[in-house]
C-alpha cells in the first residue's frame, strides 16, 4: 500500500456531505457503512470503501471490465503516463487551495490521488460508472471517497460544492459540470492529442483532429477556455505495455476485427511510442 492509500475506511466525512441522494436528491449521512438519506433511502458502502448511487442498469459495454482495469492498473503503475499526473498536479496546486475535487470518469484513481498529493487541504471524490475500477478508487487516497454512478445522468452532487473538476479521457457533461462548481471553480479536461500512440497503428483508436471543435461544441456557452497545456513525449514501452495499452481502453473491444489481435500477439520487442495529450482548463460562465 502507498504512503497516501488508505484501507477498507468509510467515505470521509467531507465526501458524505457533498453528495446527495440519487433517489429524491436530499443530504444524505453516513453511519454502520450505510449513506442514507431522510427520506430512508439507503445505499451501502462496500468493504473496498465506495458507494453504489446506482439505481438502475446500465447498458452492456459501458463500464471498464475486470481486465481493462488490471491492464489500466498495470501501466500506469509503471509511470508511462505520470507526465500527464504531473502536468494535472502543477495545475491543481497552482489554481486550488482546498475544497472538493471531483475526478468525473476517475476510473482507478490514479490522476486524482497524484492531484491530491499536491493539494494537501483539498479532499477528493472519484465518480466512475465501473464498480470494478472503483475498489481501486476508493482506496487511492486517504482523503478520496468513490461513489458509482453514470456521467449522463444528473450527477448526486450538491450545487456549487467542487472547487476543481478533472475530467481525464471521460464523458463530459457539461451541464452538470456547471452546477456542482463553485462560480470560481475550475474544470480541466484532458485528452489524447492526434499522433497519441499512433506507431501502434490501428491497434489503437486514433484520434481525429476534430477534437478541439467537438470539446469547445461540448462545453458550448457555459464555459470560457483559459488556458492549454500539452504534455508529449517518446516513451519505449514493452511488449507487455503494448498489450496494456491496447487492452485497458475501448480498443479492448475490437482486437477481433481484422487480425489484430494476432498482430498485438506477434510482439516481441520493445517499440518506442509518442504519448500526446492535451491539458485545457476551463471557467465556468456565469
Amino acid at each position: 500500500m502507498n504512503a497516501h492509500e488508505h484501507g477498507n475506511d468509510p467515505l470521509p466525512p467531507e465526501i458524505v456531505r457533498s453528495l446527495l441522494c440519487s433517489v429524491c436528491g436530499g443530504p444524505v449521512g453516513a453511519a454502520d457503512r450505510t449513506v442514507r438519506c431522510g427520506r430512508g433511502h439507503s445505499f451501502d458502502v462496500a468493504k473496498q470503501g465506495y458507494v453504489n448511487l446506482l439505481h438502475a442498469r446500465i447498458p452492456a459495454g459501458t463500464a471498464d471490465t475486470a481486465p481493462m482495469v488490471a491492464a489500466r492498473v498495470d501501466l500506469l503503475s509503471s509511470g508511462a503516463y505520470l507526465p500527464l499526473a504531473d502536468a494535472l498536479a502543477k495545475v491543481a496546486s497552482e489554481h486550488v487551495e482546498s475544497g472538493l475535487i471531483i475526478d468525473a470518469g476517475a476510473g482507478t484513481g490514479y490522476y486524482l490521488a497524484h492531484v491530491l498529493d499536491a493539494v494537501p487541504d483539498a479532499y477528493g471524490l472519484a465518480l466512475d460508472v465501473s464498480a470494478v475500477a472503483l475498489r481501486r478508487a476508493a482506496r487511492a487516497h486517504a482523503r478520496a471517497g468513490a461513489a458509482v454512478w453514470n456521467l449522463w445522468e444528473p450527477w448526486p452532487v450538491a450545487d456549487s460544492s467542487a472547487s476543481l473538476i478533472l475530467n481525464v479521457f471521460a464523458p463530459r457533461n457539461a451541464p452538470q459540470f456547471h452546477r456542482v462548481l463553485t462560480a470560481d471553480g475550475l474544470l480541466v479536461v484532458a485528452t489524447p492529442n492526434p499522433g497519441h500512440l499512433r506507431e501502434l497503428g490501428d491497434l489503437v483508436i486514433s484520434v481525429d483532429g476534430g477534437k478541439d471543435a467537438r470539446l469547445a461544441e461540448t462545453l458550448g456557452e457555459r464555459f470560457s477556455r483559459a488556458e492549454r497545456r500539452d504534455v508529449t513525449q517518446q516513451v519505449t514501452l514493452s511488449p507487455a505495455q503494448i498489450r496494456q495499452v491496447v487492452e485497458m481502453g475501448p480498443s479492448a473491444h475490437h482486437l477481433h476485427r481484422d487480425g489484430r489481435r494476432e498482430r498485438l500477439d506477434a510482439i516481441t520487442d520493445p517499440v518506442e511510442v509518442t504519448t500526446s495529450f492535451s491539458v485545457t482548463l476551463y471557467r465556468p460562465v456565469p
